[in-house]
């Protein structure tokens, strides 16, 4: 199998996920030639923002192989991942993501996330959105419980 397959396959799932009410987006994660897992847009039918095709395949890849690493593993997706799906890649630790559509390919269709690329970059001073620091005495209590934990699984 190439990757032209696999990147096949994920376009096909995305238009299929358009007929049946998903948007227009299909991940595969592939090991050693065999999907470990695929995913679809689920945004709008579940009601849930994270919901994009990379990271609904990402989780099931996961549970598939009862891992929190996809090392060895490559994603092909209809799309070029947006930042939280880059992130959700970085995330699993996959080996390589192959996609076939770009950003400006999802932002003829409406999808403009140029927006968010452009926002990671910019100064936080200047996001629509606030993200701020509040200072708190015990903001290392999580950290110093975890440092401690003599059982603790890295990540």
């Amino acid at each position: 199998m190439t990757d032209q397959t696999w990147l096949d396959r994920a376009v096909r799932l995305a238009v299929e996920n358009v007929a049946t009410g998903g948007g227009p987006f299909g991940a595969v994660v592939v090991r050693d030639g065999v999907v470990v897992a695929e995913g679809t847009n689920r945004v709008t039918p579940d009601l849930d923002p994270t919901a994009h095709a990379e990271v609904v395949a990402v989780r099931r890849a996961c549970a598939e192989l009862g891992t929190f690493t996809l090392a060895g593993c490559a994603l092909y997706t209809s799309c070029e991942p947006c930042p939280l799906c880059l992130a959700a890649s970085l995330w699993a630790r996959l080996d390589r993501v192959v996609y076939a559509a770009d950003r400006d390919d999802a932002a003829g269709a409406g999808f403009d996330d140029r927006a968010f690329y452009d926002l990671v970059a910019a100064d936080r001073a200047t996001w629509p959105m606030p993200v701020t620091a509040e200072p708190l005495a015990q903001r290392l209590a999580p950290f110093d419980a975890w440092l401690t934990k003599a059982d603790r699984t890295a990540y």
